[in-house]
Order: structure tokens, then C-alpha cells, then sequence
């Protein structure tokens, strides 16, 4: 069994057909998507259409959640509610009712069979909370917790803070695939993961995908997407947006 794991494309469809491209050069047996489909790019209904026509098994993310019930004041820094709620309703007036009861049918997680013996686990946040941030950094208590919830998986599989990770812990193994749409590590490629179990060996990877970013930089000019200029900086530095905010002596947020 090979399989293709990516998340957080965040409605950048030009990034999400490079990774498709790539994707199929691989001999993958299924690709599976950890969330955050639309919010906060310029062709979420372009990015829904793609997913659509494949064979993808897609779990749900927190912005996800997002469009289909708005968001909740203690959810973001009160200094990014108003202009957040402007980008959700913005992505909702480029797709159909259809569209958003699909992205609330999405189920939150899901275990796959890689063999007989091994299995995978996987989510967007933690398997109890869409909005939990696990960065690579933390401790190996907090994995065991948080991640490593479900004791018969071999694999845990998640996503949420765009940062590409692999971690290997009380011989089982972790997995972050990055994001698509735009990722944290200062490196603008998109990212996404494999995972291959054959013959009892497991073998996973990170792969980096080239994209033309100036096409969707221009994209959120052309289309008026509120937010813009932020969401222009986080994609061509490839840093949080709280970053961003701090160089321009902004307000820091951890806000994905």
C-alpha cells in the first residue's frame, strides 16, 4: 500500500494541480487529505472541483468548520475577527450551498490499513480538537496524548500547522505532511507526504513541489480578496502570518 498524504490547501488550486501532477508519477494506491480545503485562497471552488474528481478520501479541518458555521470570537485574536469573518464571506460567495454541505459531511478522521499487521490514524489537529496547534517541537508527552491517542495504529497522520514533519517515537511513526496552499519552515514549495508499507517495511517521505506563486500573488490582486496583501506576504516568505505581522510591527497571533 502507497499513499499520498496532503492537507491545508487553503484554496490554492495552481498549487494543488502541481502536487496532483506530482502525485501521479508516483504509483500511489490512494491519497488522503487531512483538511483545510478553501479558506483564505483565491479559487476555493476551483480547489472543491479538483478534489471532486478524484478518488481522494478527505477529512475535515478547522476552517473547513469555518465556512460551514462561521467563526466563533474566541476562536481568533480580536484584532483578526472582523477581517477573517470579510474572507469567509468572501470564499462563500464563490461556491454553492452545495458546496458547503459537503465540507460539513466530511468525517474528522479516519484509521486506513497500510497491511495486515499495520494501520494509520488519521486527522486534522488531534483526534478530540480540530483547532489544537502540535508543533514539531513539543514534547514527547504531548505526542503521546494528544497524537498517539488510538494504541493499535502504527502511523498517525496530521496536519494543522504547516509545518512538514517526520518523528519517530516508541517505534511507531508521526507524520505531518505540510501544506499544499502554503507552508510555515521559510520554504515556499508545497509540501506533502508518502507513506509506503511493503512487506513489513515502512517507508515515508516528504516531497517538495514547485508551483508558480507570483500566478496566485496576482490571483488575490485580480480577484479582491480581502486580506490580500498579508496573504501575499505569507506565500512568497513562507512564514505564519504572524510573522509577517510581527515585521511589520503588526500584532502577533497563532492563528492558522
Amino acid at each position: 500500500m502507497k499513499i499520498a498524504i496532503l492537507s491545508d490547501i487553503h484554496g490554492n488550486a495552481v498549487a494543488l494541480e502541481q502536487v496532483l501532477e506530482h502525485i501521479s508519477c508516483k504509483q500511489i494506491d490512494t491519497v488522503l487529505v487531512l483538511g483545510d480545503l478553501i479558506f483564505r485562497g483565491p479559487e476555493p471552488q476551483k480547489v472543491l472541483d479538483l478534489l471532486r474528481s478524484t478518488s481522494a478520501l478527505i477529512l475535515k479541518g478547522n476552517t473547513d468548520v469555518w465556512i460551514t458555521r462561521g467563526i466563533q470570537k474566541d476562536e481568533v485574536p480580536e484584532t483578526d475577527y472582523e477581517i477573517m469573518n470579510l474572507e469567509r464571506q468572501w470564499t462563500l460567495d464563490q461556491i454553492t450551498e452545495e458546496d458547503v454541505a459537503y465540507l460539513d459531511s466530511l468525517p474528522t478522521e479516519l484509521s486506513l490499513s497500510l497491511s495486515e499487521t499495520m494501520s494509520l490514524h488519521a486527522f486534522h489537529a488531534t483526534p478530540e480538537d480540530l483547532f489544537e496547534v502540535i508543533l514539531p517541537s513539543g514534547s514527547a508527552e504531548l505526542f503521546r496524548e494528544k497524537i498517539m491517542t488510538n494504541q493499535q495504529a502504527a502511523v498517525y497522520a496530521y496536519a494543522h500547522t504547516h509545518y512538514p514533519m517526520l518523528r519517530y517515537m516508541d517505534g511507531k511513526c508521526i507524520i505531518n505532511p505540510g501544506g499544499v496552499g502554503y507552508t510555515f519552515d521559510g520554504y515556499t514549495q508545497s509540501s506533502y507526504a508518502i507513506v509506503e508499507e511493503e512487506k513489513g517495511q515502512l517507508r515515508v517521505s516528504i516531497e517538495r513541489v514547485s508551483y508558480d506563486i507570483d500566478q496566485v500573488v496576482g490571483m488575490y490582486e485580480k480577484f479582491c480578496y480581502p486580506n490580500a496583501e498579508l496573504m501575499k506576504q505569507v506565500l512568497l516568505c513562507g512564514v505564519h502570518p504572524y510573522e509577517v505581522k510581527l515585521k511589520s510591527k503588526g500584532t502577533m497571533s497563532y492563528v492558522i
